[in-house]
C-alpha cells in the first residue's frame, strides 16, 4: 500500500448533492468512488449523469468508477474496508432504516479503519454512530450548494458547491487523528479545483449556523408552500414566523453549546437566497414530492436541547408539531400507519 493509491469512496447517496459529490472525488484523481443508488440506479448505470453545473459545465454520461443498487457487505464479497463511507442521504431517524443499519454491511462495529463522513443536515447526527461504532472516526460536511436531481440521472447544479469539514469530537481517539483525516479529505475534494472545500475547526458553529436556515426557513416554506422568495412578500411571513424562529434558534446556539453566531445573521438568512429565483427549499420540494420531511435533526433537536437549556422556543416549538403532523400524514399515504376505517353514514 503506497501514499499514491486512490482512496476508495463509498457513498450512499446520489441525488443533486451526491452526483456533484462524487464528481468533485473522483475529478481530482485522488479517490476511486463507488456510488450507492437507488430509484436512479438504472437510468445512471445505463447512461450516467447527464450534469449541467455552475462549477463543472455541461458533464455528458457520466459515471463514477462503481455504480451499485445495495450497500455493498464487505465480508461477504471479501472485499478491503472503505477508505471512507460518505452518506449524502436525508437524514430521517424516525422513518428506517436508521444510519446504522443502513452502512451494516460495508462497516462492522469493530471497525478501525474507514472513516465515516455525514454530509447532512442537522443536530446530534453522530450521537448514534459514536454509541454504535466508538472507534469509528466521524466527520461532519456541511454543505452549502443549489443542486437538484430533475429527473432520474439528470442534474443542475446552479450554485456553487461550498463544503466545510470538520471532525465530530470522538472521546475514544485522538484529536490529532481525527484533524488529520479531515484534513485529508478536504486535500482528496478539493484536489479537481471545482469547488470550495475548507476545513473547519468548529463544527458546532457550523452546524448551528445553518440550523439558523434549516430549522426556520426550511420548514415554514414547506408548511406554508411558499417558496424563499414568496414567504418574503407573503403578509406576515418573514416578521410573524421566520425572524421569530430564527431568533429562538440564534439563542438557542449560544445557551446550548456556547455558540455566538454574528449578530446579522437572521437577516443573512433570509436574504440568502435571492428572491427571484423563488427557491423551494428541501423540505418545501419534498412536501411537493410526497416525500419524508428531514425534520427530527433540524427541528426536534435543537428544540430539545433548548428546552433543556431553558431557552423559550415556542415558534420552533409550533413547527416542529406541525411537521409531525406533516410527517404522519406521509406515512398515512403511504400505508405506513393503521387507522379505523371510516364509518358510513347512518340512518336516523
Amino acid at each position: 500500500m503506497t501514499e499514491s493509491r486512490k482512496k476508495t469512496v463509498l457513498l450512499i447517496g446520489g441525488g443533486g448533492v451526491g452526483a456533484i459529490a462524487a464528481l468533485n472525488l473522483e475529478t481530482g484523481g485522488l479517490a476511486e468512488v463507488t456510488v450507492v443508488l437507488r430509484s436512479n440506479f438504472k437510468a445512471v448505470n445505463e447512461s450516467g449523469y447527464q450534469i449541467e453545473s455552475c462549477d463543472h459545465g455541461v458533464v455528458k454520461n457520466w459515471k463514477p468508477t462503481h455504480v451499485v443498487n445495495s450497500v455493498p457487505d464487505i465480508t461477504k464479497e471479501g472485499n478491503e474496508p472503505y477508505d471512507y463511507i460518505v452518506l449524502t442521504t436525508k437524514n430521517i431517524p424516525d422513518i428506517p432504516p436508521s444510519i446504522q443499519d443502513l452502512i451494516a454491511p460495508a462497516l462492522p462495529p469493530s471497525n478501525t479503519h474507514t472513516t465515516i463522513v455525514l454530509i447532512q443536515n442537522g443536530l446530534n447526527i453522530e450521537k448514534s454512530l459514536l454509541k454504535s461504532h466508538s472507534n469509528t472516526p466521524i466527520l461532519s460536511g456541511v454543505s452549502l450548494i443549489g443542486s437538484a436531481e430533475f429527473e432520474p440521472g439528470v442534474v443542475v447544479q446552479d450554485d456553487t458547491d461550498r463544503l466545510l469539514i470538520g471532525a465530530f469530537s470522538n472521546p475514544n481517539l485522538p484529536s490529532t487523528q481525527q484533524t488529520s483525516l479531515a484534513e485529508n479529505f478536504v486535500k482528496i475534494y478539493s484536489a479537481g479545483g471545482k469547488t470550495v472545500c475548507t476545513y473547519s475547526s468548529d463544527v458546532l458553529y457550523d452546524r448551528w449556523r445553518k440550523l439558523v436556515y434549516n430549522a426556520c426557513l426550511n420548514p415554514i416554506c414547506a408548511i406554508t408552500g411558499l417558496d424563499t422568495g414568496r414567504i418574503r412578500l407573503a403578509d406576515g411571513g418573514i416578521e410573524g414566523l421566520v425572524r421569530p424562529a430564527m431568533k429562538e434558534i440564534v439563542t438557542a446556539a449560544k445557551e446550548v453549546a456556547g455558540v455566538e453566531l454574528a449578530g446579522d445573521v437572521v437577516d443573512t438568512m433570509i436574504e440568502m437566497d435571492p428572491l427571484e429565483i423563488y427557491l423551494a427549499p428541501s423540505m418545501l420540494a419534498d412536501v411537493r414530492k410526497g416525500n419524508f420531511i428531514e425534520f427530527e435533526n433540524l427541528l426536534g433537536e435543537p428544540l430539545r436541547e433548548g428546552k433543556k437549556a431553558g431557552v423559550a422556543m415556542p415558534t420552533v416549538e409550533v413547527l416542529y408539531n406541525i411537521c409531525k403532523a406533516i410527517q404522519w400524514r406521509t406515512k398515512d399515504a403511504k400505508g405506513r400507519v393503521k387507522i379505523p376505517p371510516k364509518r358510513g353514514a347512518v340512518a336516523k
